[in-house]
């Protein structure tokens, strides 16, 4: 199982019925993804994980990232925008997802009434339009169903970082908006947390290869992956909390 479908299994809404169902206003939430391309001149991705559907609107800015502009909103029917994601740095996709993975459980822990303090800031690389890596600034919000209280949306926004300076590396960070401050950064520093070589065997499983091509790929035994595989388990606390992340490194 790889990461993404960790996500999946996390974050989409199962077992909905007339009961439970989440009745928000979509449009709502549509236009509010629509304004913020308009305002701020980002692409904006609105993810619906009650009907695992995706509306993206672009700005001028995706041409500037080699991305084509439809007429808006563009529709998916999965809650990952592949177009894009595929244009981020390999290490950097990775990092995304497991720092999604721990954003959800963050605001799993929270009060109702608590999560709209919060939201994800992150650096990123993508391709431009001429094939090279620029840094990206996304924001991630999520807003959770008063009905079920369950994650409904998630709203994802990309825009041109303004300082390109390679002496500053990608970061992931969460920020709580009401108080204006950075929340457990070093937790969440993942340079600070894994070794070198656990980075690139994350890297490799994030990509979906087995333990025995990583360790091929490496020139090291089975068993070393295995045993790195474990520690960053630990190392992220996911082992007993995320059991299907768990899953996946078998």
């Amino acid at each position: 199982m790889k990461i993404v479908e960790t996500l999946n299994e996390t974050l989409l809404i199962k077992g909905i019925n007339k009961s439970n169902e989440c009745l928000l206003d979509i449009d709502v939430y549509k236009n509010i993804a629509r304004v913020y391309t308009q305002m701020e001149n980002t692409i904006s991705v609105l993810s619906d994980m009650q009907e695992n559907r995706s509306y993206v609107y672009k700005s001028d800015t995706a041409l500037e990232l080699g991305l084509e502009r439809e007429i808006e909103p563009l529709i998916i029917n999965s809650i990952w925008e592949e177009e894009i994601l595929k244009r981020i740095h390999p290490d950097d996709k990775v990092k995304k997802y497991i720092h999604e993975l721990r954003f959800f459980k963050l605001m799993d822990s929270f009060k109702p009434e608590e999560r709209t303090h919060y939201n994800v800031l992150s650096r990123i690389r993508m391709k431009d339009k001429n094939g090279e890596y620029v840094f990206v600034q996304h924001r991630m919000f999520y807003f959770y169903s008063p009905y079920n209280n369950k994650l409904r949306f998630a709203l994802c926004l990309y825009s041109i970082a303004i300082d390109q300076s390679i002496l500053l590396p990608p970061d992931f960070l969460i920020i709580n908006s009401i108080k204006g401050k950075i929340v457990a950064e070093d937790k969440l520093n993942y340079r600070n947390i894994l070794s070198q070589r656990e980075m690139e065997i994350l890297k490799y499983v994030g990509e979906g290869f087995t333990s025995k091509e990583i360790a091929d790929l490496l020139f090291i035994s089975v068993n070393t992956v295995s045993r790195h595989r474990q520690n960053i388990l630990e190392k992220l606390k996911v082992k007993n909390s995320i059991q299907a992340f768990n899953d996946s490194f078998h």
